[in-house]
């Protein structure tokens, strides 16, 4: 990140604090076009390094990027700016051991596409074997719900048996194609192919060769051809692919256009004779890439990676890179050349809103410790503020919603909206309100321990914190935010039935069985009862935490025990360690502790394998004791 944005942002809730003591002290309603103080969004090329193979997309209010580990780990970063990406938290949503798809995982795409029980997320990624880069194939992993981060199903392997990369979805007059590079004799060409499930390849179905690597620009190092993507504007369908070898400065951008109805025949598909995209003196090897468009819409934005040096090539040099394209008088598109590293670009239009928009996550009631009422908005839709509410199955719905530097904005479930300080005042017992989201830090929270287990909700801007009116125990008062006050602990309640995702791992927390003993530890999502928990508070901010599979029982360490490495299990809901506190952690997930022995939970060794075992372990800050609560549905 360019170090005088970093500087800007370090001194901003400084400046805007000094501007809000000048400020009038009123509590009265902003208007939704009230400035505010903005949280900064430029940023500079490279976003961040070791970013190869990069696919992104804009959803319900957040960008979502993948690119390529190398490992048996797939790896998720989320933000809603494109900037925070940088330093975004880096969670693991699904890893594998099997050996036959175990390793080298390259070029993930995740697609919002129309599957058997409705829209999901279909993630296609190329794996293969450990030790070699023989076996690379594609392989599906299906979304439980609308959540680009999972939970994840592994759903199976288009072509198992033959080596095949870059996968890439077509949809054309209601068919789903799939696009894949594949190597014959000395040419690797883009290939497409007609599927029947989002996972399967339709039986019978020819596999039409789209590119081979023949024209001057397209051999170099090697004759190439791969990393197809889609672009559709005005009814027309583009594909652009990467050609030369990747190892070479070479490595650059070519056009295809389908000029007909049929995908499938070659004939119907125009190839453009120049390059679209290539080096420049500073960028070298730009390519495989992937589009995205601009919170509002009205841009649209290339992604791809490239290297800083001619010498470097199919390496983790490859850095993430992104900028606006625009499109020709033919209606062709305009990618123009790479941006110079340095040079600071403006944010995608949108990024500051006003924007209102649910947010993808799990949701929770934030209920005052001293009232035991939710934290809320006024019911007359005429009235934006924040209050005090009886806890019902349904209301006061918030989405913890990471953005940068340890911070969340709270987004409200129902009127997709955000909580926010009014006019950003500075002073004690200011208004707190919900309002369509800008990006100002009057927006951000953090969540910091309080006391026994509970929650404190702070400002970004000023550092005060959420606490009610009066310490009033009655329905309809205010929330406010006070500079000291003895009703400014909350309880985060996990709302519904939850999946608990290792960051380590991207493997749920499950049970072995439904009886008492029953061993903990981690699987693959897979949609069963034993994945499933649930929440049951007990007193001030601590939780029994109850699988689905054995309502009953609860987790708990076994025999009570109390020393690091005690194993989890099953246990009746009575035994001293039968009961947790939630304490958030920077990038959205929750550190899971024992109320009795005040240890995590924590996962074996950081094991990846399936039926790696669960125990408590001393806090040790690490992926392996963070756990992300999703939506099982």
């Amino acid at each position: 990140m360019n170090n005088l944005v970093k500087s800007l942002r370090c001194l901003l809730p400084v400046i805007a604090l000094a501007m809000a003591a000048c400020s009038s002290t009123s509590n009265q309603i902003v208007q939704a076009d009230k400035p505010a103080i903005q949280v900064p969004g430029s940023f500079t090329n490279p976003l961040f390094p070791n970013g190869a193979d990069p696919w992104l997309e804009y959803w319900d209010g957040n960008y979502y990027l993948t690119t390529t580990t190398w490992t048996s780990e797939l790896v998720m970063r989320k933000s809603p700016t494109l900037e925070g990406l940088a330093d975004a938290t880096p969670v693991n949503i699904w890893s594998d051991t099997d050996p036959k798809r175990c390793c080298n995982f390259w070029a993930f795409e995740f697609h919002r596409l129309q599957g058997p029980n409705g829209y999901r997320w279909y993630m296609m990624y190329t794996a293969g074997q450990d030790g070699s880069l023989d076996h690379q194939h594609l392989n599906v992993l299906e979304s439980a719900g609308d959540d680009p981060m999972g939970p994840y199903e592994y759903k199976g392997a288009l072509m198992p048996d033959v080596w095949n990369i870059d996968g890439n979805y077509l949809v054309h007059n209601n068919k789903l194609y799939v696009i894949y590079s594949q190597w014959q004799g000395d040419e690797q060409l883009n290939i497409i192919a007609e599927m029947d499930t989002p996972w399967s390849l339709k039986p019978g179905t020819p596999h039409t060769i789209l590119t081979r690597p023949e024209l001057d620009w397209e051999i170099s190092g090697r004759k190439v051809t791969e990393g197809a993507e889609i672009l559709q504007r005005h009814g027309r369908t583009f594909m652009t692919y990467s050609a030369s070898f990747c190892n070479t400065p070479d490595y650059k951008l070519g056009l295809m256009e389908l000029v007909g109805d049929d995908p499938l025949n070659r004939q119907h598909w125009k190839k453009y004779p120049e390059p679209v995209f290539s080096r420049t003196d500073t960028v070298f090897g730009p390519g495989h890439n992937g589009f995205f468009r601009s919170p509002d819409g009205s841009e649209e934005w290339l992604v791809y990676h490239g290297n800083d040096s001619v010498e470097h090539g199919c390496s983790a040099t490859r850095s993430l890179r992104a900028q606006k394209f625009t499109w020709n008088e033919d209606g062709t598109p305009n990618f123009g050349t790479p941006l110079t590293p340095g040079v600071v670009v403006s944010p995608p239009s949108g990024e500051d809103g006003p924007l209102v928009t649910r947010v993808q996550g799990q949701a929770y009631q934030l209920i005052n410790a001293t009232s035991e009422l939710c934290l809320d908005i006024a019911s007359d839709p005429q009235d934006s503020r924040a209050l005090q509410a009886n806890c019902r199955g349904n209301n006061g719905r918030w989405i913890l919603d990471p953005t940068t530097d340890g911070y969340y904005r709270l987004a409200n479930g129902e009127s997709s909206k955000f909580l926010e300080l009014a006019n950003c005042t500075a002073t004690n017992n200011a208004r707190i309100q919900e309002a369509a989201w800008r990006n100002n830090a009057c927006q951000q929270w953090s969540l910091e321990a309080g006391q026994d287990g509970h929650t404190q909700i702070k400002n970004r801007h000023t550092g005060l914190a959420l606490g009610v009116a009066g310490c009033s125990a009655a329905a309809n008062q205010a929330v406010l935010q006070q500079s000291d006050s003895a009703c400014n602990q909350w309880r985060l309640q996990p709302m519904g039935e939850v999946v608990l995702l290792s960051q380590q791992s991207g493997k749920t927390i499950a049970v072995s069985s439904n009886q008492a003993g029953a061993n903990v530890q981690q699987a693959a999502w897979t949609h069963g009862d034993n994945q499933r928990w649930t929440f049951k508070h007990t007193d001030t901010g601590y939780f029994q935490i109850k699988p689905q599979n054995a309502p009953s029982l609860c987790l708990a360490t076994e025999a009570d025990a109390v020393v690091p490495g005690a194993n989890l299990q099953l246990a009746d809901c009575a035994a001293k360690t039968a009961q947790w506190r939630l304490t958030p952690k920077q990038g959205g997930g929750v550190a899971l502790e024992n109320r009795y022995s005040r240890q995590l939970i924590n996962l074996a060794n950081c094991g990846l394998a399936e039926g790696t075992n669960l125990a408590q372990g001393p806090k040790l800050e690490n992926r392996c004791q963070v756990f992300h609560l999703r939506q099982p549905d």
